[in-house]
């Protein structure tokens, strides 16, 4: 009996290596090299694979990129708004799309209640988690109408493609990949090498049959997909799926997306029945009235091609302790030590010993710049405790020097604070070159450093 080979594959990266290591040399990790069993992969085992699923065996030969013909990629409708604008205007056919998110975020919940909405399309749904009686229960409280849904509980690649041949559906979801296994490989359910095999055999099924299939992974605890980074590298598109489990927003995120733009998000609110398209987040987002209220700053942000506004809350008190504490909930905690230091060096604002507290309301993580003047004008409101004059928006990116850089699309901002009833609007003085001020009705302020701008709101 020959002896069997094995090797060591980092859990992070899927780097291999003949022996044991402490430290990945590809993704620098520690300690996460483990033992993996080696088997060669006979060429029957392969074909029973591809047999299972139900395509024929091809070989490819070279062409030359005149002879390939290429056209608009067809879409497929997945009656939701919010999920076809991350995804770029609809699910492509063939494609590949991983689906990742914490546990009990409402990943399932979306695909579920989504493929309940296309009574049109042959779906099957292969669940690896949960029993059909526990998806029938969800469904029935997320939607009341009978579907035509398939669903089968299965966890074998090679049952699977078993189904698919038989069906022949229009979609398949997978829930979730790292509960799927094959037979080829000699590991358990989750592993490395698990993963990866079945989510190229499971991509070359898709490419071949153009069948579009969506697959749930995990999120590890350092936030990031479970598996292998190769997984990411196999599928098409990768969506996040995020949001703090205590509010009941949920955000779509799309991080790759080769047919589509990376910077889309999709705004959902979780509720008894199911996920709601959010469809204007900026009158969910504003529904406070902090009126007389110190601290709170309303800023025009804008996710991918989508403008809304947010409010930003911010808390300066002295330090009770030596240290001052410098805490920030949904903005980069980096960004906001860098405007302290703007605020003390170029303004004058002594803010060394006092702590400050930084949220963003409603539990959404914002990573656009342009709030930069939002943040410092709430900071300088609670550090004076006076209150922002309600009727005020504001956009603007602060530089090193203090100065209020332009920032883009200042037309969307303008407009979405103009159709909720803003009066004013504080913008960078850059920003007024080539902007028909004629068709706004909202005032204008425009400011060039940071001493204007709170000059415009303080007085």
């Amino acid at each position: 009996m020959a002896k069997e080979k094995t090797v060591y594959v980092c859990n992070n990266c899927g780097q291999e290596s003949p022996k044991w290591v402490g430290k990945c040399p590809a993704c620098g990790q520690w300690n996460t090299y483990v033992e993996q069993v080696v088997r060669k992969e006979s060429a029957s085992g392969r074909s029973a694979v591809v047999a299972a699923a139900g395509l024929p065996e091809r070989k490819q030969r070279p062409v030359t990129l005149s002879e390939i013909e290429a056209g608009d990629e067809p879409r497929i409708d997945m009656h939701d708004d919010e999920l076809n604008r991350v995804l770029g205007g609809g699910l492509v056919q063939g494609s590949l799309v991983l689906l990742g998110g914490e546990p009990g975020i409402g990943k399932s919940t979306l695909l579920l209640q989504t493929i309940l909405r296309m009574p049109e399309k042959r779906i099957l749904y292969v669940s690896g988690e949960e029993s059909a009686r526990q998806l029938k229960l969800r469904a029935d409280r997320i939607f009341h109408h009978s579907s035509d849904c398939l669903i089968v509980c299965e966890t074998s690649l090679e049952h699977i493609f078993t189904h698919v041949k038989n069906i022949r559906p229009e979609l398949l979801i997978i829930d979730s990949i790292q509960t799927i296994s094959t037979e080829s490989v000699d590991s358990s359910p989750g592993s490395i090498t698990q993963v990866r095999e079945c989510a190229a055999a499971i991509l070359r099924f898709a490419k071949e049959s153009h069948t579009p299939v969506i697959l749930i992974g995990h999120i590890n605890k350092e936030g990031t997909l479970a598996g292998p980074k190769v997984l990411e590298h196999i599928v098409d598109t990768v969506l996040q799926f995020e949001g703090d489990q205590h509010y009941m927003y949920r955000i779509l995120r799309s991080i790759k997306n080769r047919f589509g733009s990376t910077a889309e998000l999709g705004i959902y609110e979780m509720r008894q029945d199911g996920l709601r398209q959010v469809s204007n987040p900026s009158e969910l987002l504003l529904t406070q009235d902090h009126e007389g209220m110190s601290g709170i700053a309303i800023a025009s942000a804008i996710e991918g091609i989508r403008p809304f506004l947010i409010e930003v809350q911010a808390l300066v008190s002295s330090a009770v302790y030596g240290n001052p504490q410098r805490s920030a909930t949904g903005f980069d905690i980096r960004r906001m030590n860098m405007l302290l230091a703007v605020l003390e060096k170029r303004v004058g604002f002594k803010l060394a010993q006092k702590d400050v507290f930084l949220n963003i309301a409603g539990g959404l993580r914002v990573n656009d710049p342009a709030i930069d003047l939002a943040v410092i004008s709430a900071i300088l409101s609670s550090n004076m405790d006076v209150a922002i004059e309600p009727e005020v928006c504001m956009a603007g990116e602060i530089g090193l020097s203090g100065e209020i850089r332009p920032i883009a699309r200042i037309e969307q901002r303008i407009s979405e604070a103009e159709k909720l009833g803003f009066k004013r609007f504080l913008l960078p003085k850059q920003n007024l070159q080539g902007l028909n001020a004629s068709k706004i009705s909202i005032e204008l302020v425009p400011v060039k450093k940071v001493e204007e701008a709170f000059r415009g709101l303080f007085g």
